[in-house]
């Protein structure tokens, strides 16, 4: 029997499978527990003091905006809750040497997860001791890389890994310290892509099979390496904070393993990050300080029971810190009705500067930027310019109805993995980043042309 479903014009109302919401009473509102905490509206949306319309003249579409302050105020709010630990930035979430600058003057760590972000920190001039290497397959050159500037940790994923350092360490003449990326069979309810701690994945080393405990034998045997504590993640977009409590409680019971078999007490934990942030109303994300007491009574509890050592906490959100904080602009082209469906709002954009709707199936808020409209809403899908029918931004948002061509359209909550998972398909350019504070702007990432695309072409002619 044929599982193939049939073209025809009601097609796309069988996705997705429950009905939108219904519109929101005014169309113009932007909601603060999402958009940016300097955003407001003068007829126009104003990020940072800025009127859109002028930053999308002055630096083109589509194009991310950042609002500094919004960054660092949520930065400062986490090194603020975590004061007695270490709060370390995830740099996958979006790395560039400006924002690099920011964190390392609100006093954070940082998380690098290759070679290619290491070199960003570097080139920032971030402190190596403050930063963390992560990464389930580091190449030699990036273990090298690590050693000889030495950065603060290095997190090992497998037993290859635990050989390779410990042989590269002795050929530097190094020592660095270590930890060991646990799985502790919590599954974190969220999409399976961004699930990280579940047994079946490629991440880190069992508790359940014995693995963590061999893999903590293995680097106590080889005296070039230094370690300092255990790390867990247990996924992404988290809202439910009892996941977090069952690692740690797995934790525990590995720390009192390895005390009991070695004698030692490990004198830190990396509970990792994952916060989530609000994307569409309705997600209510904790605060940080919520956040902070709640591990640290989780921890000290479990401590307390199994009669361990407070260790030091180290978190790691990247999300939760540049996410709300990013915005992007778009300008619509075509705009075209789908009568008795929806309307499909085409933008200049798509899944080359935001893949997230197409592989995770993320929700996100958009609202018409460049002016305020009383007209009456209309059903609409917001989607990219790609060869692809599942190029789409937002796949079910209220607009109003007098949307045209010319107009634009700004997607809020677009600070982490958007950028940073931008891609060139079909040969299209990355957009630029700008950050805005204070009613200026500056470009933080250039906007790549076709002559970027051209210049790694080896058989372009001079």
């Amino acid at each position: 029997m044929s599982r193939v479903h049939p073209a025809g014009p009601r097609h796309a109302d069988v996705l997705p499978e429950d009905h939108p919401a219904g519109p929101a009473d005014d169309l113009n509102v932007l909601d603060p527990h999402i958009w940016p905490r300097n955003a407001g509206r003068d007829g126009a949306v104003t990020l940072g003091g800025i009127d859109v319309r002028d930053l999308a003249r002055e630096y083109g579409t589509p194009l991310f905006v950042y609002d500094e302050d919004d960054v660092r105020s949520r930065a400062r709010d986490y090194a603020t809750a975590f004061h007695d630990g270490d709060v370390h930035y995830a740099g996958k979430a979006f790395l560039c040497t400006a924002v690099a600058r920011w964190l390392d003057a609100e006093g954070l760590g940082l998380d690098v997860c290759s070679g290619g972000e290491l070199a960003v920190a570097l080139a920032a001039g971030f402190p190596t001791e403050r930063i963390t290497l992560h990464g389930s397959n580091k190449a030699s050159w990036e273990l090298e890389r690590a050693l000889e500037v030495g950065v603060g940790r290095i997190v090992l994923d497998s037993f290859e890994e635990i050989a390779r350092l410990g042989y590269l360490a002795q050929q530097h003449g190094a020592r660095p310290k270590v930890m060991v990326r646990v799985t502790t069979g919590v599954e974190a309810h969220t999409h399976e892509f961004i699930a990280t701690a579940h047994d079946d994945q490629k991440f880190g080393f069992s508790r359940s099979s014995g693995a963590a405990l061999e893999a903590v034998r293995r680097v106590l045997r080889l005296p070039q390496l230094e370690l300092v504590g255990l790390h867990s993640h247990i996924g992404s977009q988290i809202f439910d904070v009892d996941g977090f409590e069952v690692a740690a409680h797995r934790l525990a019971e590995l720390l009192v393993a390895i005390r009991d078999e070695h004698g030692v007490e490990l004198p830190e934990l990396d509970l990792g990050g994952g916060y989530g942030i609000a994307y569409v109303p309705g997600e209510e994300p904790h605060d940080p300080k919520a956040i902070a007491d709640g591990l640290r009574g989780i921890v000290a509890r479990e401590c307390r029971a199994y009669g361990l050592a407070m260790p030091r906490l180290t978190v790691e959100p990247g999300r939760a810190i540049v996410g709300p904080g990013g915005v992007t602009l778009y300008e619509v082209g075509t705009v075209k009705d789908v009568e008795g469906l929806r309307t499909y709002v085409s933008v200049d954009g798509g899944m080359s500067d935001n893949l997230r709707t197409a592989l995770y199936g993320a929700e996100y808020t958009a609202v018409l930027a460049s002016r305020t409209s009383d007209a009456p809403p209309m059903l609409s899908r917001l989607v990219g310019k790609h060869c692809e029918s599942g190029d789409i931004v937002v796949r079910d948002l209220w607009l109003p109805a007098d949307l045209a061509a010319g107009d634009l359209v700004a997607v809020a909550a677009t600070g982490a993995y958007c950028r940073s998972m931008a891609s060139n398909y079909n040969h299209v350019p990355k957009p630029a980043v700008v950050a805005v504070r204070d009613g200026r702007s500056r470009v933080i990432v250039r906007r790549e042309g076709v002559e970027d695309l051209l210049r790694l072409d080896a058989e372009v002619e001079a």
